[in-house]
C-alpha cells in the first residue's frame, strides 16, 4: 500500500494475535495475521493481498501482466514467498520462540533452519544476472519474498540468508521511501 499509495490503517498485535487478543477471533476466526479488510472484503492471505492491491488499484508497474515473458517466474516467485520461504520459518519461529518451554521442539528447528537456507538459495541464484527478481523491475514479487527475508533476518536472526546477489537487492529494497516508511511505523 506504501508503494501505491494508498491510505491505510495498520492495527498491530502482539503475535500470536490469537492467543493475545482473544477479541480478534470474532473478527477473524482463524486468528491469523495478516488480515485485511477493503470494504466488505476480507483476506488473510498475504501475497494475495499484494496481488489484490496491485490488479484492483492499479495499473501499477508493481505487476506482471500475463503478457510479459516473465510472468510465470512472477507467478512462481508469489507462489514461493509463502509456501516454500515463509513456512519453514514460521515453523521454527513457533517451536523456537513462541511455544512455552515444554512445547518448544528443537528438532523442528534443526530441521527447518536447513531446509529455509537450502530453498532460499533460490533468491540468490534468480539474482545473479538480475537486478530484481522478475520483469527487469521492483514488483509484489519482490515484496513478497523480501518478507521472507525479513523474517528470516529479523524474527528468526538467519543472516546467512543474505549471500552476495541477496545482500545486494536486499540493500535495494530496504533503500525504497515505501520500506523504510512502513518499518518506521512499526518501529523496527
Amino acid at each position: 500500500m506504501e508503494e501505491i499509495g494508498i491510505d491505510y490503517e495498520l492495527v498491530t498485535m502482539r503475535f500470536p494475535a490469537r492467543d493475545h487478543h482473544k477479541e480478534f477471533t470474532a473478527i477473524n476466526p482463524l486468528g491469523t495475521v495478516p488480515y485485511f479488510v477493503d470494504g466488505d472484503l476480507v483476506m488473510t492471505e498475504s501475497t494475495a493481498m499484494c496481488q489484490y492491491l496491485v490488479e484492483r488499484y492499479g495499473p501499477s508497474q508493481l505487476a506482471v501482466s500475463p503478457d510479459e515473458p516473465d510472468y510465470p517466474i512472477y507467478l512462481n516467485w508469489l507462489h514461493r514467498s509463502d509456501a516454500t520461504l515463509t513456512f519453514p520459518l514460521a515453523l521454527v519461529y513457533r517451536y523456537r520462540d513462541l511455544e512455552p518451554d515444554e512445547r518448544k521442539n528443537p528438532q523442528v528447528v534443526a530441521d527447518y533452519i536447513p531446509w529455509y537456507l537450502n530453498r532460499s538459495k533460490s533468491i540468490e541464484t534468480a539474482l545473479a544476472d538480475r537486478e530484481y527478481l522478475c520483469a527487469g523491475r521492483f514488483t509484489i514479487a519482490d515484496i513478497a519474498v523480501g518478507f521472507s527475508v525479513h523474517f528470516a533476518l529479523f524474527s528468526v536472526g538467519l543472516n546467512e540468508v543474505l549471500r552476495p546477489n541477496t545482500a545486494r537487492w536486499w540493500d535495494q529494497l530496504t533503500e525504497r521511501d515505501a520500506y523504510r516508511k512502513f518499518t518506521k511505523n512499526l518501529c523496527l
